[in-house]
């Protein structure tokens, strides 16, 4: 199935409301701070982060996912900015964000999954934090959601490794039971990487 097929109905696949990462995680940034977030879907966590009085800039390669997040945003009584971008392609801003976000992106392969995390770092300012959360590879012993090949999960030490410069703010794995519409739902491991990028 397609993002496009998959996020065509009614019905919003992960739900409406945001991951329980970026409600916990999201108290490190300032009002009017500018955020990006990569592959956002239907637009659950960007809608929430508009309404905490950021300025968030919403990236996926599926147009249905985005019109949708669109509309929810119209609802919540916010506004977000878009962009439909196919993240293999992509020109990656320079310096352009306050903060990053990648809240279960891992549909890449390693190779791409490299070109998007240094996009993600070259996008952010210096002094940016990036927020990273998905599913750890203990997540293969799951049925709650995620790819079902190992590569496409994260280790801690795989996200220490493609930030090894920059200071970690919080790291974690851990368990956690989702309850994110028919997409992620059940018992759940889980990553969560928050670090700030280098000021020079």
């Amino acid at each position: 199935m397609s993002w496009d097929e998959r996020f065509s109905g009614e019905h919003f696949h992960y739900g409406t409301e945001p991951a329980a990462f970026v409600t916990a995680q999201a108290w490190r940034l300032t009002r009017g701070a500018h955020v990006l977030s990569v592959a956002e879907g239907e637009g659950r966590n960007a809608v929430w982060l508009a309404a905490q009085g950021l300025c968030v800039h919403a990236l996926d390669g599926s147009a249905p996912a985005l019109s949708k997040a669109h509309k929810l945003a119209a609802e919540r009584g916010v506004t977000i900015t878009s962009e439909h971008a196919d993240l293999s392609r992509y020109i990656w801003p320079v310096g352009a964000y306050d903060a990053v976000f990648g809240v279960f992106i891992q549909f890449a392969p390693p190779a791409l999954r490299g070109a998007i995390f240094r996009g993600m770092a070259q996008a952010l300012k210096p002094g940016g934090l990036l927020f990273l959360n998905g599913f750890s590879v203990r997540q293969l012993k799951n049925s709650s959601g995620g790819p079902k090949a190992e590569d496409h999960l994260w280790t801690l030490d795989l996200l220490r490794d493609s930030y090894p410069d920059w200071e970690w703010l919080h790291q974690a794995d851990y368990d956690a039971h989702l309850d994110e519409g028919p997409g992620h739902s059940g018992r759940a491991a889980l990553i969560d990487f928050i670090a700030r990028k280098p000021k020079a």
